[in-house]
């Protein structure tokens, strides 16, 4: 039962990432669109609120909720994990990835309602947020007791810090391109 279990959960944990990753895509284009001259505008904003809302009601809600529920159940399953340093600090990158996702329902309000509160280009730096949550995530699961705390903490930091750089080389690319 226990494999199962985990399965589902770690079905859900990937369709929930997808979802998070494609919504906030879908914020940078509606954001764009907006930019359009009229009809063109018109026209792409009513297709990506028909976009973002199926991914964020039928896939992203869903999954997150699924998984949730399939990790309450692993964690009944598995007590003692309750007890593992690994699994608070795990527990604790779940709760920003909550609170992330709560956000992301908050730009997606917004959006819908075509209040445009953030660039382009914010909305490309959001996007990895839920990336920087994935790798701590998959290393803090995979690694567990013999995960280096301070090392890890350097790593994430190293890794936000190369996300940003490629952040910045991208969008100047994009200026020369736009240029």
């Amino acid at each position: 039962m226990y494999e199962y279990i985990k399965s589902l959960h770690l079905i859900f944990v990937i369709t929930w990432f997808a979802g998070l990753f494609y919504i906030v895509r879908l914020f940078v284009y509606q954001i764009e669109a907006n930019k359009k001259p009229s009809p063109e505008r018109e026209i792409l904003l009513n297709q990506y609120k028909i976009m973002t809302y199926r991914l964020w009601y039928i896939i992203t809600w869903p999954s997150a909720v699924l998984a949730t529920l399939f990790a309450v159940w692993l964690l009944i399953l598995m007590p003692a994990w309750l007890q593992m340093p690994w699994m608070h600090v795990k527990l604790g990158f779940v709760l920003a990835l909550f609170l992330y996702h709560l956000k992301c329902h908050q730009i997606y309000r917004q959006l819908q309602n075509d209040k445009f509160n953030y660039t382009s280009n914010f909305m490309r730096l959001w996007n990895e947020g839920a990336t920087i949550i994935l790798f701590a995530v998959v290393f803090l699961v995979i690694l567990k007791n013999a995960f280096n705390w301070i090392y890890g903490v350097i790593g994430i930091f190293l890794f936000s810090i190369i996300i940003m750089l490629g952040f910045k080389f991208y969008k100047r690319i994009r200026e020369k391109s736009n240029h």
